[in-house]
């Protein structure tokens, strides 16, 4: 079976020891200064390629000088670009650029290798790779194909990165073997012609998927299998999620992915295990009932997956009574880990995807857990919490991976999200979680909002089953650490039982051979998988980067937005290894070791002030945002809110990472088509993101703060009447309601901008955001002024405090 695999690499000392506590400064104004420059001499290195005919001997351009001009973060204040931040580009040849790999799909932290280990550690920053492998791409090359071209050594997808010595042989880009062209190769299924395989579509694109012949199966593919897991428990039912839940199935139904052959199960469970015959010849939906929770066995293993197409009348039949069948009960009880090890047994023989919907904690049988904090208890930086298994559930969780490819997602919903294991058993089986806190149907709006739209995503998106991961890199680099949800079943191999187009995953890398002889390296991530249609399909992704000999040619090539994701899941894994407290040391000690590391070892010339480059000006902020976010903040919030911000920070794909850790911050009540994009024939209005500081605000305007999968739009009390009127509705500021959760839509030209900016927003991403209209008097004004990062708050410092921080640290 061909193998895929995901991998990052991280230089020794991006976590040193930890500091003493910091000491709070003085706050102080910046001065207004003019920003000094230096030039500083970029990479010239020659490259022979032979890729393509047409290329001959290739010259490196140097890096950009913007990206090494020298800022002095104490005396430039506006830091945030007009729009969003570009991802340095490798400093590549022209025609091996525009092949490279897309950056939302394949990135690396560094876009110029360090050619040792010692030059890496010189320079304190990570190196590893951000991956989004099953991203929804709008072209995607498909090829199918007898013989899938690869090295014989190294295993290597032949790609556009690999040098044809001529038509019938080539060399490999990772081992350096050379390979014979295989007969078949030679002739062009896209141009018709035969002789030029440097024109191959696999040779043409970086991102490419083949269906896969039979020898990549070790069985026959399996159809999409699709188990729901229900909680009917009294509380469940209290919620009102049953309804919203099978409503949103109803009408999905059609959409699921998967043919003919797709199956579909159901079992619910309060203190007993219910399941559910819905063979087809049936006139309705027959429940049967399991009472003896320590030994759970199948009543009816046959009928309990049954065939969409073949019995979708019963399914939607029982979809239609299923809230009214424990309306009125009253069994207060949950036995989760049976029902997971039911459904376990029934999707042993196919594997699958299970879905759970739980509403309290497991109170009887395997798995039963008490609370680990009270209700009210805060998750302050004292609190014992666990992301690790706590009960035999976690050999359930290898098992649903190793042996039939079982994948979990969770969706929790008022509970206490720190206690179970689940959780851990989701991350292991490749799964995700959904978290909806205070969720109830009547009483919390905005989370409905929120858990019909996640749904209907969820339902509908593609899907994976029984997938594999494997990363290669060239010889020299090696794979250091994962991170993610998947299981790994060897040094390079990960075991992903599902895969979904909104996940991500990070894995660091170390230089275990100098890379004297390389100009450039290669990583390769190629993804095994049975679609829902039931072909056994790799996409495999290829990027190619320059090997560098200097420390300003790494900082030069450095991707401050890859940087902040890696250190985010590191940190992750640190307060589940270690401690809140030195996952947050830790964090600041990259930032303290990369710009001391920079101001001694690449400026040339001594200057005052706390210098960085231009293209990791904004580490400092961002870390400070990493130290502010719910994830890693020392005070405020619930335990459970905590753990599912790690949840996030280790499952999200670059891009939505990014929108949680810094929030965008617009000024809204003055759009204007000046600018905008025409996406559809839609005018999109681009206002200038600002700075996360109160500083920013206006009693006299309105703003929106866009946080990911919340948004808010912060009117001030003198704002003008013509906004309230055109874009809320409301005649004054004292009646704009409190509760405000939709833009109503009036027939004007500012509503019209304002609604399309924000479904525009919304559309970018695969969660729901919701939208959360506030005033000075509305409970949420606290949350939206927690994300003002650049201000002081009660227990962390200010931008500008961190700033002088890190350069009192740096002068030591």
């Amino acid at each position: 079976m061909c193998c895929v695999c995901v991998c990052v690499c991280v230089c020794a000392g991006v976590f040193p020891a930890l500091p003493g506590q910091m000491q709070r400064p003085l706050a102080s104004s910046y001065p207004s200064l003019q920003p000094v420059y230096q030039n500083v001499s970029g990479m010239q290195t020659q490259m022979q390629m032979q890729t393509h005919p047409s290329l001959a001997s290739l010259s490196l351009q140097s890096q950009p000088p913007e990206a090494l001009r020298v800022i002095n973060l104490l005396q430039e204040r506006s830091l945030l670009p007009a729009g969003s931040v570009p991802p340095p580009v490798p400093c590549l040849p022209q025609d091996l650029q525009k092949l490279s790999c897309s950056p939302e799909v394949f990135r690396c932290t560094l876009t110029s290798i360090p050619q040792t280990q010692s030059l890496l550690n010189k320079a304190k920053l990570p190196l590893g790779l951000l991956l989004h492998p099953f991203k929804d791409l709008s072209q995607l090359p498909v090829v199918t194909s007898s013989n899938i071209v690869r090295c014989r050594s190294c295993r290597t997808y032949i790609n556009p990165f690999v040098t044809f010595l001529d038509a019938r042989r080539w060399k490999c880009n990772l081992c350096h073997r050379v390979n014979d062209v295989p007969e078949e190769f030679m002739y062009n299924p896209v141009s018709r012609l035969y002789g030029a395989p440097h024109k191959r579509p696999e040779v043409q694109n970086a991102t490419i998927e083949f269906i896969a012949p039979s020898e990549y199966m070790l069985r026959p593919p399996q159809p999409a299998v699709y188990l729901f897991i229900l909680d009917v428990s009294h509380n469940a039912v209290e919620t009102g999620y049953l309804d919203v839940f099978c409503q949103t199935l109803l009408e999905s139904l059609d959409s699921l992915p998967g043919d003919t052959r797709t199956k579909i199960g159901f079992i619910t469970f309060d203190s007993t295990i219910h399941f559910y015959n819905l063979q087809e010849g049936l006139s309705q939906p027959q429940m049967l009932i399991v009472s003896d929770i320590d030994d759970v066995f199948l009543p009816t293993p046959d009928s309990l997956l049954v065939n969409l197409s073949e019995s979708k009348e019963l399914v939607q039949d029982l979809l239609a009574s299923l809230p009214q069948m424990f309306g009125q009960t009253m069994e207060t009880q949950s036995a989760l880990g049976p029902a997971l090890q039911a459904a376990f047994k029934l999707l042993s023989p196919t594997g699958g995807r299970m879905s759970v919907f739980q509403t309290q904690l497991p109170t009887i049988g395997i798995g039963a857990l008490k609370p680990r904090e009270e209700p009210s208890h805060r998750a302050n930086a004292k609190v014992t919490f666990c992301l690790v298994p706590i009960t035999d559930l976690f050999s359930l969780a290898l098992s649903l991976n190793i042996s039939k490819c079982c994948g979990l997602c969770l969706w929790k919903l008022t509970i206490d999200l720190s206690s179970p294991p689940e959780g851990c058993i989701s991350r292991y089986s490749a799964g995700s979680v959904y978290f909806y806190p205070s969720y109830h149907k009547q009483h919390s709006p905005p989370q409905t909002e929120r858990l019909q739209k996640d749904l209907k995503r969820y339902l509908t998106r593609k899907i994976g089953f029984e997938a594999v991961m494997r990363i290669r890199c060239t010889k020299g680099l090696s794979i250091h650490t994962f991170h993610g949800n998947f299981f790994v079943r060897s040094t390079d191999l990960l075991s992903l039982a599902n895969v979904n187009p909104d996940a991500g995953f990070a894995v660091q890398m170390s230089i275990e051979e100098n890379l004297l002889d390389l100009q450039t390296v290669s990583f390769q991530a190629a993804l095994l998988y049975t679609s829902s249609k039931g072909e056994r399909r790799i996409r495999v992704h290829t990027l190619c980067l320059p090997v560098v000999t200097s420390l300003s040619d790494i900082f030069a090539g450095a991707d401050v937005q890859a940087i902040t994701a890696l250190l985010a899941s590191m940190a992750v894994d640190r307060c589940v290894t270690a401690s809140l407290s030195d996952a947050r040391d830790s964090l600041i000690n990259a930032a303290i070791d990369t710009l001391a590391s920079y101001r001694s070892s690449v400026l040339t010339v001594p200057q005052p002030g706390l210098l960085t480059p231009a293209c990791l000006r904004l580490l400092p902020l961002y870390i400070l945002a990493l130290l502010k976010h719910k994830a890693f903040r020392t005070s405020g919030g619930r335990l459970d809110e905590r753990v599912f911000a790690m949840f996030q920070l280790k499952q999200q794909p670059l891009a939505f990472l990014l929108m949680m850790v810094h929030p965008g911050l617009y000024r809204v009540d003055q759009l204007t088509d000046e600018g905008a994009l025409n996406i559809n024939d839609r005018m999109i209005p681009q206002p200038r993101a600002l700075q996360l500081s109160v500083e920013k605000l206006s009693r006299d305007a309105a703003f929106l703060m866009d946080c990911g999968t919340v948004m808010y739009l912060w009117v001030g009390r003198n704002c003008s009447p013509v906004f309230l009127t055109q874009v809320l509705g409301a005649d004054s500021y004292a009646d704009v309601p409190l509760n405000m959760i939709q833009l109503p839509e009036l027939d004007t030209a500012q509503s019209s901008r304002l609604r399309a900016f924000v479904d525009w927003l919304r559309e970018r991403r695969p969660f729901h955001a919701v939208l959360h209209v506030i005033r000075d008097e509305s409970p949420l004004k606290t949350e939206f002024m927690q994300n003002m990062i650049e201000d002081l708050s009660e227990s962390a410092l200010s931008y500008y405090e961190f700033l002088l921080h890190l350069q009192q640290q740096i002068s030591k």
